[in-house]
């Protein structure tokens, strides 16, 4: 029912459409996504996502993500407020209706950073986003990026690599992405990513002159 309940509040909400932003650990993802918003900080919202893992260092709740119990994220799921959740090595994920509507109220560009199995369940909306996977060039090329990093055990390492293989693997499906980007080369791969969302930046800013 509240899926449902959302849908029909994302139609009647007027605005520059969201984009949903996927890849494995270690593509890339967050860096582009922090070039992006510090870039364009007066067109993108970012939605904070929860979760019941730890915060690594330098990470900050409220910004990062909202940190929060096991307990408090399964009550919130019951009781309807999220648009989609998943679990990943053994963590809960998930993307609050509230972290969404908050961006879009300002009239930004709301980003929701989010795995596979969140991907399939916004499919299953009408948010209509603009869908784009951050893909890296190779696993070996990925492995190293995450063991260069030094927060994973190797346990975890292992999980982290099965999960991008997955991940890559799915990402080749049709229609499941409207934009797919390797990360072969930083500057490269930030360009293909401000092209695809140039249109929807434009419009923000149109909206913004004429206010």
């Amino acid at each position: 029912m509240y899926m449902r309940y959302f849908s029909r509040l994302y139609s009647a909400m007027a605005g520059p459409r969201p984009v949903v932003m996927s890849g494995p650990s270690g593509a890339g993802k967050s860096t582009l996504l922090k070039r992006l918003m510090k870039e364009y900080d007066s067109v993108f919202g970012f939605s904070v996502s929860h979760t019941t893992r730890n915060p690594r260092p330098g990470e900050v709740n409220g910004k990062d993500y909202h940190y929060v119990t096991r307990e408090v994220m399964q009550q919130g799921i019951d009781n309807g407020e999220f648009i989609e959740n998943a679990v990943f090595s053994g963590n809960m994920y998930g993307t609050s209706k509230a972290a969404v509507q908050d961006v879009q109220a300002k009239n930004l560009i709301c980003i929701l950073d989010i795995d596979m199995q969140g991907v399939r369940n916004i499919k299953k909306t009408d948010l209509n986003p603009i869908y784009i996977t951050i893909q890296p060039p190779s696993m070996d090329i990925l492995e190293k990026r995450l063991r260069d990093r030094k927060t994973e055990s190797e346990e975890s390492l292992q999980r982290r690599l099965h999960a991008a293989m997955v991940d890559m693997e799915i990402s080749k499906e049709p229609g499941l992405f409207d934009i797919v980007i390797v990360n072969d080369n930083l500057e490269a791969a930030y360009d293909e990513l401000k092209q695809a969302l140039l249109e929807e930046i434009t419009k923000v800013r149109e909206i913004s002159a004429s206010s």
